[in-house]
Formats: structure tokens, sequence, C-alpha cells
């Protein structure tokens, strides 16, 4: 059996605060108020201080002397180093899920693509608020595929991603509504290409939706700097 903790206060401090960030309800350079934040929360200043401190660890945040922290900004030098190492990551995920598992195995990984499409189907049609129901599906395969491998480290090292991943993926679906069936293209893929133990085309899948997802990115980015 599996040991997990629960969550610090603080960890629980920088989850409602990553979000706020995440969904854009924060925007990049304003200041996130200690003594505020406490008093909303009915939480010690000294846990938001600790919360502030991962939400830096992050990059969610920018923690300046006698200024406190704000919130970061998206610039094309973080875009860039965050998708050269998050793509090899999920690369090297899945070539360690093909390794230790044959096709009639991975039957599992189609359910979870399945959902993750009727999560689109449904958001589609009713035109709700897509980004983080997605994201939650989206991760919900890596969570699948986290069991399969069973590396703690990779596992740790991936969900760190997750905020500023998670961060991204809002900034482009609030530009282009067609990055939900892109997605869902993505997972389709991805799914076929683990089933069938293809790992050229599964990389190949994972490497052609991050560059994708990177360019979107850096055009919204290039876009706000020359209006």
């Amino acid at each position: 059996m599996r040991f997990q903790a629960p969550e610090s206060l603080s960890e629980q401090i920088a989850q409602h605060i990553g979000q706020r960030i995440v969904n854009g309800e924060l925007e990049p350079g304003e200041r996130i108020q200690e003594l505020k934040v406490a008093g909303e929360l009915n939480v010690s200043r000294g846990s938001v201080r600790e919360s502030l401190l991962i939400l830096q660890r992050r990059h969610l945040v920018e923690i300046f002397p006698r200024r406190g922290a704000v919130v970061s900004r998206l610039t094309p030098e973080l875009v860039n180093s965050l998708y050269d190492i998050y793509i090899d990551l999920l690369c090297m995920l899945g070539r360690k899920v093909l390794e230790r598992w044959s096709g009639e195995q991975l039957s599992g990984v189609m359910g979870q693509v399945r959902e993750l499409q009727a999560v689109i189907d449904a958001l589609n049609s009713s035109g709700g608020d897509a980004a983080e129901q997605v994201i939650d599906a989206g991760f919900g395969v890596m969570r699948y595929a986290y069991g399969l491998v069973e590396n703690p480290f990779l596992e740790e090292t991936l969900e760190n991603f997750r905020p500023a991943i998670s961060r991204t993926y809002f900034v482009a679906l609030e530009n282009f509504r067609d990055e939900l069936d892109e997605t869902g293209r993505f997972f389709r893929l991805l799914a076929d290409a683990a089933v069938r133990g293809d790992s050229p085309g599964l990389e190949r899948a994972i490497c052609e939706f991050g560059e994708h997802q990177r360019q979107q990115v850096l055009r919204i980015l290039r876009e706000e700097v020359s209006a």
C-alpha cells in the first residue's frame, strides 16, 4: 500500500491562489497581499508566506524584496523553457508505458480517452467553461499512465509542471476555441498508438501536439506585445 500524507495547509493555500492565477483571475504583475489573503481564508500570515514560496517554485509568482509577491508574467523565454522539458518528459512517460505493457493491457487508456472526449463533446454543445474540465480530464489520462509506470520521481516531476502547463492551456483556449477539438484529436492519436504498441507514433503525437500548443501561446504573446 502506498502512503500519501494529507496536503499541508500551505499546499492547500498554494493550490487556491495558483488556480486563480492559472484561470486569469489574478493577472500578471498583480501584487498578492499576504495580509489580505490571510484574512480572506482565515489562516495565518505565515501559512500564506509559505504558500507563496511554493508558487514561486512553480513559476506562478515572483517574490521581490520590500515589494512582496506578484503574479509572474508569461514570456516567450519561459514558455519555450517549459515546453522544451515538458515534451521530453511526456515522451519518457509514454515510452515507459509501452516498455512495461502490451496493447491488450492498455485498453484502459481508451476508456480514459473516451471520458475526455465526452467532456469535450459536452462543452462544445453547451459552450461551458472548458479549460479547467478538459485539463482535469487530460491529467486523468496521465494519472492512469503513472499507475502503469510506477515511477514516483517521474510522476512527481510531471505533476509539478501541472500549474504552469495549465496556465498556458487556459491562455490558448481563451483565444482559440478549436483547441478543444485539437486536444481530443491528440488524445485519440495517443491512445491508438499506445494500444498498437507504436512507440515512434506515440512520441510523434506528443511532440506535434506540444509544439502546436507552444506556438499557439507564443503567437498570443507576440500579439500582446504588438497591440
